[in-house]
């Protein structure tokens, strides 16, 4: 079976609420957010209550080997323009190399195979080259700089926009599933 057939994303649902918020409240991840803070459980339940309302949002978990590693939503669903938004991290320190590139590849395929968006954007604080590389590795092209735009160690920084075409996906998603494909976990 190739790594592929032994991922997955599912749909967030309750019994994911306190391990997503394990995972978003660690610290190497709360430094890369635009809102850094500790959050409590009260409310993350709030936000997930507004998640399952909103027509225009989509949480999805990424599974590797039945394990969930990682979450992924997409915001400010759009159809009548055919364009949305997206963040995502691996939560589980132990996830294997890869399984970065591996969630994005399913997501990039639900939103744009499944949902057919026309256009993902992105926002990254322009301090997470990390992030700006895996973008671009899939296939993200910089748009824009939102400057001095977030508040960060009482520092206004600058945000990179980048984004994706659902066009421009499907001329790079045989790459990267080439390069999927040649993993080991």
């Amino acid at each position: 079976m190739n790594l592929l057939e032994r991922a997955r994303l599912e749909d967030m649902n309750s019994s994911h609420l306190e391990m997503v918020l394990n995972w978003r409240n660690q610290e190497h991840i709360r430094a890369v957010m635009f809102h850094d803070r500790v959050i409590s459980l009260e409310e993350h339940r709030k936000w997930f209550d507004r998640v399952k309302r909103d027509k225009r949002t989509i949480v999805k978990i990424f599974y590797l080997e039945n394990v969930p590693v990682g979450v992924v939503n997409f915001t400010n669903i759009d159809f009548e323009n055919g364009k949305c938004s997206w963040g995502f991290y691996i939560g589980d320190q132990s996830a294997p190399k890869g399984s970065g590139t591996l969630m994005g590849y399913l997501a990039l395929n639900f939103i744009f195979d499944e949902l057919n968006i026309r256009k993902l954007c992105a926002e990254i604080i322009d301090s997470n080259e990390r992030s700006i590389r895996y973008h671009q590795r899939l296939g993200f092209r910089t748009e824009g700089v939102l400057k001095e735009h977030v508040l960060k160690n009482n520092q206004y920084v600058d945000v990179i926009l980048m984004a994706l075409f659902n066009k421009q996906w499907k001329e790079q998603k045989s790459k990267i599933r080439y390069m999927i494909e040649g993993m080991r976990v």
